[in-house]
């Protein structure tokens, strides 16, 4: 946690746009977001065990020798090999039920055993897929717990075993190698590209069709989310920006070059929130990487999902898909172009003011993003769009993170305006702006109350601004603006 915070704080710091042409600007906060994002998108779950509801019938009966007896692991591991199928099938099923059924579950107990290799060897039992399925289950739950015991599944050599098991014709027997490879591939990068590069993308990608029940596309999705993290180590402090972009956009591209992109896309629409939520946190941490990368994404018509899942009526659903555009407008200009004629701008707007705050805050990310990353012309179109004012409203929050970008994003509209920039002003402080703004000048951080500082002193000192009333607009209904015709400025339009 203490390095997220120096990580969050070096790049609070690092955001002071003072002396630094638009690229440099745009290149630096594209990097940043990279390392916030990604570290965000990591907070979801990465393994996850599978404990039943209740037992079926068929439990009941095929573990009957057990019943009433308090089995031993010794008992367990002795039934485990035996030659008689009813009894294997039982023991398996009993090393299941260990390892599923407690909040505790025995896994070092169950590894230090010896069981892994028997559970492995079951595996490959096709004229068991009972046994197949019970065995793959008891290794699902094993890998659900820390490195050392999923590293112990890996090195058990079950990984190929599994991906084997994709083209099992048992349903249930697919289904729980899919959920294992994921615990397997949720433990980090290094067992991630193992698990690619034997070839689990393709036979993943076989499972998304109209005929998948729910709950396995579930858990599909899910093992692609964790497909495309791209958590590493964290590196040296005085390393973590380059080299955590490096490798993250290597480890983004080998999703990318796997071709998973088209098969996510369409899943935006899904019906199920689960599947939408799962295939918007993926296809949002590959466009945390390059341009390049991210129009990889923009190419498979992404955009045309975006009406829809910002209009959602599940918030997180809002959130997500604000936080993936606010990616989208750290790109280059034709991305932020491609936002902008996809018709999001004013829903990102509406979000703005009327989401609730952890989508306020990725929407302030996005505007505050596009002032660095677009040209005057979006800019300008930002503005029309009457984005000041509720820009401005999230100035009197506590989270000073937020209040820094909102500072950031306002500056960066008044240096694009230029010698306009009076007209701006004159918004901020219409709709209270300039009152937050003068407020922040006793700010706690050290950041804030200085940027606070410039702006009022650049902006609303009086020496900059023109006494020509030529140039003085007159606020029309609707909140648009009519400037004299002998400016140079279009009626109802913001000309930087």
């Amino acid at each position: 946690m203490a390095e997220n915070a120096g990580l969050e704080n070096h790049r609070i710091k690092s955001f002071k746009n003072k002396g630094r042409d638009v690229e440099t600007m745009r290149r630096h906060r594209n990097e940043v977001t990279v390392e916030l994002r990604k570290n965000k998108r990591d907070e979801h779950l990465l393994k996850k065990r599978n404990v039943p509801q209740e037992e079926s019938l068929e439990d009941s009966d095929v573990d009957s020798d057990f019943k009433g007896q308090n089995v031993t692991l010794d008992a367990i591991l002795q039934n485990a090999t035996s030659d008689n199928a009813v009894i294997q099938l039982s023991a398996v099923q009993a090393a299941r039920k260990l390892l599923s059924s407690d909040r505790n579950p025995p896994i070092d107990d169950l590894i230090k055993s010896g069981i892994l290799p028997i559970l492995v060897k079951c595996l490959e039992r096709d004229d068991n897929p009972s046994l197949q399925f019970e065995a793959a289950w008891a290794l699902t739950n094993i890998a659900s717990g820390t490195s050392a015991q999923t590293q112990a599944v890996v090195k058990s050599n079950a990984v190929p075993l599994f991906l084997r098991l994709l083209h099992s014709p048992h349903q249930n027997v697919c289904e729980q190698a899919v959920w294992a490879l994921g615990n397997i591939i949720g433990d980090g990068p290094q067992c991630r590209d193992y698990v690619i590069s034997l070839g689990v993308v393709k036979p993943l990608l076989s499972f998304i069709n109209p005929s998948i029940p729910i709950t396995f596309l579930r858990n599909v999705t899910w093992v692609i989310v964790n497909l495309c993290r791209n958590k590493d180590p964290p590196p040296p402090m005085e390393t973590v920006q380059e080299v955590v972009l490096c490798t993250c956009n290597e480890q983004i591209q080998m999703v990318i070059d796997s071709g998973v992109v088209p098969f996510l896309v369409p899943l935006l629409s899904h019906q199920e929130v689960k599947v939408q939520t799962a295939a918007l946190r993926a296809v949002g941490n590959i466009v945390t990487g390059t341009d390049e990368q991210t129009q990889v994404v923009l190419n498979c018509d992404v955009l045309s999902h975006f009406p829809n899942l910002l209009t959602h009526p599940k918030e997180k659903i809002n959130k997500e898909a604000v936080w993936f555009l606010s990616n989208i407008t750290a790109g280059n200009q034709q991305q932020v172009q491609a936002v902008i004629d996809a018709g999001l701008i004013p829903m990102i707007i509406h979000q703005l003011a009327k989401g609730d705050f952890g989508t306020q805050k990725e929407a302030a990310w996005a505007i505050s993003n596009l002032t660095i990353s677009g040209r005057k012309d979006q800019v300008e179109f930002l503005v029309e769009q009457n984005v000041i004012p509720p820009f401005c409203n999230l100035l009197s929050v506590k989270d000073s993170q937020v209040v820094q970008v909102v500072l950031d994003g306002l500056k960066n509209i008044l240096i694009m305006a230029g010698d306009e920039a009076s007209t701006i002003a004159e918004i901020i402080e219409e709709c209270g702006g300039l009152e937050k703004i003068e407020n922040l000048q006793q700010h706690e951080n050290e950041d804030i109350y200085k940027l606070a500082f410039e702006i009022i002193d650049q902006y609303f000192s009086g020496d900059d601004i023109d006494e020509d009333p030529s140039l003085i607009p007159e606020t029309t209904q609707g909140g648009t603006f009519n400037f004299d015709p002998s400016s140079n400025m279009q009626t109802k339009e913001f000309n930087f």
